[in-house]
């Protein structure tokens, strides 16, 4: 198991982040996002990953918060390569939460679903009325079937031991087989940008 503190992300900064996770998708072919608070960079529009990451750097916030969405914004293209699958596992929580401005939510929603008709790329979404027998606590993504990475809030865990590994794919089985898939994600993420747009 490794651990490595936010406190050490800041201190180097963040884009130097982006370029070691950017490192890890490329060695990886499929990839699972399991999201129950927010959604994950590589489905960030700009004006979210400015949000996101404004209030979590250190130094100069104009210019490391710029590198930083700009290694974010980069990241993205590995989306459009047909030889990686992706899953974004969401709760409605992650879609509904106001980390930006109601645009900006609404923006966020939209390219979701268009990221979704990508046919490498399947957005799940499990809606709070789900009865689901597990409890979405953290923030894991698992690589391959060789190592999971699990977010908390003073840090970031790695697990390489295939009994987590196996662990954390299981969870997310669980929390897949309660999750409005296809279109009928699509369409959530649709009426949510409308819900946002509402409210603004």
């Amino acid at each position: 198991m490794e651990y490595a503190s936010w406190r050490t992300h800041t201190r180097v900064g963040l884009h130097q982040k982006q370029t070691e996770l950017r490192a890890l998708e490329r060695s990886s072919r499929v990839m699972r996002h399991f999201l129950p608070a927010v959604p994950t960079g590589l489905l960030h529009v700009r004006e979210y990953a400015e949000q996101a990451l404004s209030r979590t750097v250190a130094g100069d916030p104009a210019r490391d918060v710029q590198r930083a969405v700009d290694a974010r914004m980069e990241r993205q293209a590995i989306l459009d390569d047909p030889s990686r699958s992706f899953t974004f596992l969401l709760t409605e929580q992650a879609v509904s939460w106001r980390r930006a401005p109601a645009d900006v939510m609404a923006a966020q929603c939209v390219h979701m679903a268009e990221v979704a008709r990508k046919e490498n790329v399947e957005i799940a979404i499990v809606p709070r009325s789900a009865e689901v027998p597990a409890i979405p606590m953290n923030i894991f993504v698992v690589y391959d079937e060789r190592l999971v990475t699990v977010e908390l809030f003073s840090g970031e865990v790695v697990l390489r031991d295939p009994r987590d590994v196996a662990h954390h794919l299981e969870l997310f089985a669980v929390f897949q087989e309660h999750a409005l898939t296809g279109s009928d994600a699509g369409s959530y993420l649709l009426a949510a940008a409308d819900d946002f747009l509402q409210e603004g």
